[in-house]
């Protein structure tokens, strides 16, 4: 089980700030656009125009709208919380499905991405969401986390070698970026 109660802590955040970036407990737009920059460089080398992305834990489609703006794009979002599915669905118009990364049935992309969505899960969580996603993936998987030691009781803290470890049992080349927001890195698992 998450940390914290997932379900409420989405719910709360909505009901007080509304659909924007502080309603999916992010500090502000900026820090949510800085990780959207970080996986768009990530997998520019390597997106094709017609790469499928499956965005897990899409929030209210804020990945879709900041590339749909540079590029055209095959997006599918996958997100836990029903609001925000309706709310994604609306703003995007693109197929948004209501899914537990950790137990529903994944589909089959080119690329799936995450930001922000495994930052309550348990660490057994967090391994078993990016061992789905990368497994469900044909180029890769890109997402982010927090940077630091875990020792939160709400947030999920990892250091970049934790997961570069975890992710030795994959077929990858594995890319972390850090330092373009305090504590938080991402990951690039890339299918080799």
């Amino acid at each position: 089980m998450p940390r914290i109660n997932n379900d409420k802590f989405y719910k709360n955040a909505l009901k007080k700030y509304g659909a924007n970036a502080k309603g999916l407990n992010w500090h502000d737009n900026y820090s949510q656009i800085k990780r959207f920059e970080v996986i768009l460089e990530l997998l520019l080398h390597d997106l094709e125009p017609s790469d499928t992305i499956i965005d897990a834990g899409c929030g209210f489609g804020d990945f879709y709208t900041f590339i749909n703006e540079l590029y055209q794009i095959n997006y599918t979002g996958y997100e836990i919380v029903e609001e925000n599915v309706k709310i994604a669905k609306e703003r995007t118009s693109q197929e948004i499905f209501h899914k537990d990364i950790l137990t529903d049935s994944l589909e089959r992309a080119d690329f799936y991405i995450a930001s922000g969505s495994m930052n309550i899960l348990s660490r057994f969580e967090t391994f078993l969401f990016i061992e789905r996603c990368f497994e469900s993936s044909k180029k890769g998987f890109v997402f982010n986390l927090p940077y630091g030691k875990d020792e939160s009781k709400n947030f999920n803290y990892f250091l970049p070698q934790e997961i570069k470890h975890f992710a030795k049992k994959f077929k990858c080349e594995i890319t972390t970026r850090s330092g373009y927001l305090p504590h938080d890195f991402t990951v690039f698992l890339k299918r080799i």
